[in-house]
C-alpha cells in the first residue's frame, strides 16, 4: 500500500487535491468535526479543561472559538485531546484499507503531530495567499483571528515544502490540479 500524506496552508485546498487522487481519504478535519459531534469522552475531557468555555454536548464550535480567543494557550489544551483521538481514527482507516493501492490522508498538522509512516510519500498543496483568504472568507464561522493562532502553532511553509516529495501548484486550473496528480501516481504506482 502507498500511502500519500497531503500538506499545505490552511485553506490552499489540501482537500480538494485529496479528493482528485480518486483513492480513499482520510480527512482529519471531517473526523473533528465528528468528534466534536458524537464524542463525550472528548467532551468530558475539554469540560474538565476548559469550563468556562466547554459546557454544552455536542461541542459547540464557538464554545471553542472564544476559548481560543480569551487565551491563546486553549488551542495547545484542546489539541492534546482531539489529536490522539484523530491518530486512532486515522490508525483505524489505514488498517482497514491496507488492500488498497495508494490511500490519502488529508492532515493538516501531519508534520506538527510527528505522523510518521515508513515510505510515506509527502505532496504539498502550494496556493497563492490571496486564492487562501478568499476561500477562507467564504467558509462559514470564518474567524480572521483563530486562523492567525492556527498558523502560530504550524510549522512553517517552507519547511513543508521542503519535506515533500511533490508539490502541486493549487492556483492554475482544476484541469491543471488534475494533470498534477495523474503524474504524481503515474511515478509513485
Amino acid at each position: 500500500m502507498i500511502i500519500i500524506g497531503v500538506l499545505g496552508d490552511i485553506g490552499s485546498g489540501k482537500s480538494y487535491v485529496a479528493r482528485q487522487f480518486g483513492c480513499p481519504v482520510f480527512n482529519a478535519d471531517d473526523e473533528v468535526a465528528k468528534i466534536y459531534r458524537n464524542s463525550k469522552v472528548c467532551f468530558k475531557k475539554l469540560n474538565r479543561l476548559l469550563p468556562k468555555y466547554i459546557k454544552s454536548f455536542p461541542i459547540n464550535k464557538n464554545e471553542l472559538t472564544n476559548s481560543i480567543l480569551k487565551n491563546g494557550k486553549n488551542i495547545i489544551k484542546i489539541s492534546k485531546v482531539v489529536h490522539p483521538l484523530v491518530r486512532k481514527k486515522m490508525n483505524s482507516f489505514i488498517i482497514k484499507n491496507k488492500k488498497k493501492r495508494v490511500i490519502i490522508l488529508d492532515v493538516p498538522l501531519l508534520l506538527e503531530n510527528k505522523i510518521k509512516i515508513k515510505n510515506m510519500i509527502l505532496v504539498f498543496v502550494d496556493a497563492k495567499k490571496s486564492d487562501i483568504l478568499s476561500r477562507l472568507s467564504k467558509r462559514t464561522g470564518f474567524n480572521k483571528k483563530i486562523f492567525k493562532k492556527l498558523r502560530k502553532i504550524q510549522l512553517p511553509l517552507d519547511y513543508k515544502k521542503r519535506k515533500s516529495h511533490y508539490i502541486i501548484k493549487n492556483y492554475y486550473t482544476k484541469k491543471h490540479v488534475s494533470k498534477s496528480v495523474k503524474t504524481i501516481l503515474k511515478k509513485v504506482l
